[in-house]
């Protein structure tokens, strides 16, 4: 096999949930421009069928498709359909999360659950549904986004952070008892990317430049750098990888604090 085949996605079906818009939108194109057939589910139906589009215009295979991640009946029924369509399923990428940005200390039991709910349990209820399948059929890969919350943490993120720390946790615990069967899980863990869930950050100028100069590379990333690693997870050039996070921060991890000493 050559090293440019390593990286193709023929023949193989994917599904992205939390592909209408954003991170899960780059990285269903980028799934489906190296030749995978896509699924793109998403809550909002016109989201996903609006990228669902721009891949077939674009030349890709992609459906649309509806679902509500904290749902597991839902994610069942979703995975269910897509191996009665398909005759199997390779590939699956949960993108979605939300954040309800306060003190800890002033959280509701109602906003803790809710975060809860969607970051965890949905990202529970993703792998483990697309985890039987591909442990049936002894092949697949698991791709859950995480963050680098799940290693620091600001004000007001707390809760979140757990969240991303735990699915990380999931990953991991997934990779071990999987593997065997044939199948990996890995974790993303993005820095700050501009999307429009991050409008409301760059529309303060102060704390958009703040988050540009905190990271190596001195910008925001974008949805595509991520999506592109999306699909080198999903790809036989990543065969031997699994239970891992990839940061896609330019090096907010890897940095110490925001003022360079004199050398």
């Amino acid at each position: 096999m050559s090293y440019q085949d390593m990286f193709r996605l023929d023949g193989q079906v994917a599904l992205v949930v939390g592909g209408g818009s954003g991170i899960g939108q780059a990285s269903a194109e980028a799934l489906a421009a190296q030749g995978a057939k896509v699924v793109v589910a998403d809550m909002k139906a016109e989201a996903a069928a609006e990228t669902a589009g721009r891949i077939e215009a674009n030349g890709g295979t992609a459906e649309a498709d509806v679902v509500n991640l904290t749902d597991s009946a839902a994610v069942k029924a979703l995975i269910a359909d897509i191996v009665r369509r398909y005759g199997r399923l390779d590939v699956a990428v949960t993108t979605p999360s939300i954040n309800v940005r306060k003190p800890v200390m002033d959280y509701t039991s109602e906003e803790f659950d809710r975060v809860v709910s969607v970051n965890l349990k949905g990202t529970f209820n993703l792998l483990t549904e697309a985890g039987r399948v591909m442990a049936a059929q002894g092949s697949g890969s698991l791709t859950a986004f995480s963050s680098i919350r799940s290693l620091v943490v600001e004000p007001g993120q707390a809760v979140y952070a757990m969240t991303k720390a735990g699915t990380v946790q999931l990953i991991r615990g997934l990779a071990v008892e999987l593997g065997p069967k044939g199948v990996r899980a890995n974790a993303i863990g993005p820095g700050v990317i501009d999307t429009p869930l991050t409008a409301p950050i760059k529309n303060q100028p102060d704390w958009y430049n703040a988050y540009s100069e905190r990271s190596i590379l001195r910008r925001w990333g974008k949805p595509e750098e991520v999506g592109g690693v999306v699909a080198f997870l999903a790809s036989r050039a990543a065969s031997y990888i699994t239970g891992t996070i990839v940061f896609v921060d330019g090096g907010w991890t890897a940095i110490d604090g925001r003022f360079t000493p004199p050398l």
